[in-house]
């Protein structure tokens, strides 16, 4: 059966949502069997109320430019049927599930909390079990494994959706583009925990022999091994 995954990401007026914090952005981007598909999900959220200038700072989102942009109540059916069923990949998934679950419950009108309708895989925590004791957001991941955020100069739900993707392919063993012109030191930040690659101009390797005596000593060994057993396997019929 095919696995489903919806990379996402929201942007919101401010942190937290018990404090009437709203979402203003969500995107979305689906893996299929570790495929990116293009079936993208984005939108930007009317939150009828103020963005704190601090986020504003961060993701460079206005009031002015989400006055005639729907609301959460009009978009939140297809949000609903696009993520269900699938496994969320969130960096921070704590923070956005929180969110999700607010704008869910102030509709009123008996949806689940994700956690009962979704997966959740937190990319953060998964960072931090990888990297202990270094710098786990977005960007220092990007850097580690080597994934272009050039675009990234604000916070954007769909873009960094779609960066998020490469990073979580890339941790989790699915190199998604060689990079056969790295230079780097081995002994950087940015190397650290990812894959490390050998100058191409390193002395070659030395091979060292074993003498007469380590290979008499061990076909002694093998003797013994052979004589309790009665079948060596280190030793070629």
């Amino acid at each position: 059966m095919a696995r489903r995954q919806i990379v996402l990401d929201t942007e919101t007026t401010g942190i937290d949502p018990k404090q009437g914090h709203r979402i203003i952005e969500i995107g979305c981007v689906e893996l299929m069997n570790r495929r990116l598909t293009g079936n993208n999900f984005h939108v930007y959220i009317n939150p009828q109320r103020s963005i704190e200038e601090e986020a504003i700072d961060v993701h460079g989102i206005t009031n002015e430019f989400l006055r005639d942009k729907p609301l959460f109540r009009d978009i939140a059916q297809e949000f609903f049927d696009y993520i269900k069923g699938a496994e969320l990949v969130i960096h921070n998934a704590p923070f956005d599930i929180g969110h999700m679950d607010n704008e869910f419950a102030l509709l009123n009108q008996g949806y689940q909390n994700t956690h009962d309708f979704c997966g959740v895989l937190d990319t953060l925590k998964m960072a931090r079990d990888l990297h202990p004791g270094q710098k786990n957001n977005l960007d220092a991941l990007c850097r580690r494994y080597d994934v272009d955020n050039t675009k990234r100069t604000l916070h954007g739900a769909l873009l960094d959706s779609e960066i998020l993707a490469d990073v979580y392919l890339a941790m989790t063993g699915g190199q998604v583009k060689l990079n056969l012109n790295q230079n780097k030191d081995d002994s950087s930040e940015d190397q650290k925990g990812g894959i490390r690659r050998l100058n191409s101009d390193r002395a070659p390797l030395v091979v060292v022999a074993a003498s007469e005596a380590e290979q008499s000593a061990h076909q002694s060994r093998l003797d013994i091994v052979q004589k309790e057993g009665g079948h060596c396997l280190w030793r070629a019929e």
